[in-house]
C-alpha cells in the first residue's frame, strides 16, 4: 500500500476529533491527499452497530461488544480504509484497533491478547502506521463533555474511564515507535503544533 494510516486515540473528551480536523486541514495545505473517518461508524454497517448501543433494553455483554466492533472494523477496512490506502491516501481514523483493546480489554475485562488476535483478522493486517494518543485525566475529559448528550460509553463510571486510560498508556509503553503520547490538557493550539511536528517527522522518515 502506498498510503498511510494514522489513527487518533484517547479517552472521552481528550480532543482527538478536533485535532483530527486540524490535522486534515494542515495536511491538505501540504499538498497531501487525505481523508478522514471514524469507528465504529465509518460505514453504514458500522453506524448501525453504534446505534445498537443506544437502543433501550440492549445491553451487550463485554465479549459481544468486542465481536460487534470487530464486525464493524472488518467492513470499514474492506469498504473504506484499504481502498483509500491503495489509492495513496493519508487516512486519518478517529479510533481503531487500539480502542477495542483499551475499552473492552482494560475497561471491560476481556482478555487483551484475545482482542489483539481478533484485530489481526478484523483488520486483514491493515494496522496503523502511526498512532496519536491524546492523554488526559478522565475526570477532566468527562467535565469537558458534560454539556452534551452522552453516548453509551461516555455514561460509564469514572472508574471505567480510568481503566481505559491505563490501557492506552500500556499500549503506548509497549509500542513507543508507533504510538506517540500527546498531553491533551494543554491549549488546543499547543497540542496541534505538537501533532504537526510528530506527523511531519513521521513523513520525513517514511
Amino acid at each position: 500500500m502506498s498510503g498511510a494510516l494514522i489513527t487518533l486515540e484517547g479517552v472521552e473528551g481528550s480532543g482527538k476529533t478536533t485535532q483530527m480536523m486540524r490535522l486534515e486541514r494542515w495536511l491538505r495545505q501540504q499538498g497531501r491527499k487525505v481523508v478522514h473517518t471514524r469507528e465504529p461508524d465509518g460505514t453504514r454497517l458500522g453506524l448501525a452497530v453504534r446505534r445498537l448501543f443506544e437502543r433501550p433494553g440492549v445491553h451487550p455483554k463485554p465479549l459481544v461488544e468486542v465481536f460487534l466492533f470487530m464486525a464493524a472494523r472488518q467492513q470499514h477496512v474492506a469498504e473504506r480504509i484499504r481502498p483509500w490506502l491503495d489509492r495513496g491516501r493519508v487516512v486519518l481514523c478517529d479510533r481503531y484497533a487500539d480502542a477495542t483493546v483499551a475499552y473492552q480489554g482494560y475497561g471491560r475485562g476481556v482478555d487483551p491478547d484475545l482482542i489483539r488476535e481478533l484485530n489481526v483478522r478484523a483488520t486483514s493486517g491493515v494496522m496503523p502506521d502511526l498512532t496519536l494518543l491524546f492523554d488526559l485525566d478522565p475526570a477532566e475529559g468527562l467535565r469537558r463533555i458534560g454539556g452534551r448528550r452522552l453516548d453509551h460509553f461516555e455514561r460509564e463510571a469514572l472508574a471505567f474511564h480510568r481503566r481505559v486510560r491505563q490501557g492506552y498508556l500500556e499500549i503506548g509503553r509497549a509500542e513507543p515507535k508507533r504510538v506517540r503520547l500527546i498531553r491533551a490538557a494543554r491549549p488546543p493550539a499547543v497540542v496541534a503544533a505538537e501533532v504537526r511536528a510528530i506527523v511531519e517527522d513521521f513523513f520525513r522518515g517514511a
